[in-house]
């Protein structure tokens, strides 16, 4: 099979049921987060001596609405993210380090890798795929690959895959061989 094209598949209800599930499971968390902020600062001005009630409480309940936002910002974010194609321009590998500080305060210097996949749209904004210390989209990805980005699922799909012997979910980004046709964590159909 060719795989080449921007696969069909991307219109399969199980996409529609996983956003639905990633919206639901954003609400979920945001809630039980803001319900023990608010219940763990209510009780803590309750028994503790630094911080007193309503101040504590007050502090509980800013944290869960906060929490609240969040979910509510990373929901709209989804919904109103839109699709566009480009193509990868340019691939960066780039040796970094910075000190990372311990308890006893000296701390040390930590040298890693920051891979980069830059991707120009077709309206010529570009946009940068970062990852340190792992080169498996680096890999993935060359230079002159032309791909689409999926507004919804905030991930990519190449145009073509038929040099590919794998391919990863545009839902939960799990890894699979090219000839599997269905992810095996989410159920979403595989984009070739």
């Amino acid at each position: 099979m060719a795989h080449v094209g921007y696969s069909d598949r991307i219109n399969d209800p199980a996409f529609a049921r996983y956003l639905a599930n990633q919206k639901r499971y954003a609400w979920i968390f945001a809630w039980i987060m803001a319900a023990a902020f608010t219940g763990g600062f209510f009780y803590y001005g309750t028994t503790g001596k630094d911080m007193t009630n309503p101040q504590a409480l007050y502090i509980g309940l800013g944290l869960g609405c906060m929490m609240l936002a969040i979910a509510f910002l990373t929901n709209l974010r989804r919904t109103h993210s839109r699709t566009w194609d480009g193509e990868v321009i340019d691939r960066k590998v780039q040796k970094k380090r910075r000190h990372r500080n311990q308890d006893d305060n000296d701390g040390y210097i930590e040298e890693y890798l920051l891979y980069t996949v830059i991707i120009r749209e077709d309206n010529g904004r570009k946009h940068n795929l970062v990852v340190k210390n792992d080169a498996t989209l680096y890999n993935y990805f060359q230079n002159g690959d032309k791909v689409r980005r999926h507004g919804k699922l905030n991930t990519y799909e190449k145009y073509d895959k038929s040099k590919d012997t794998v391919i990863f979910c545009n839902a939960c980004a799990s890894r699979h061989e090219i000839a599997d046709d269905v992810c095996s964590r989410c159920k979403c159909p595989l984009l070739k």
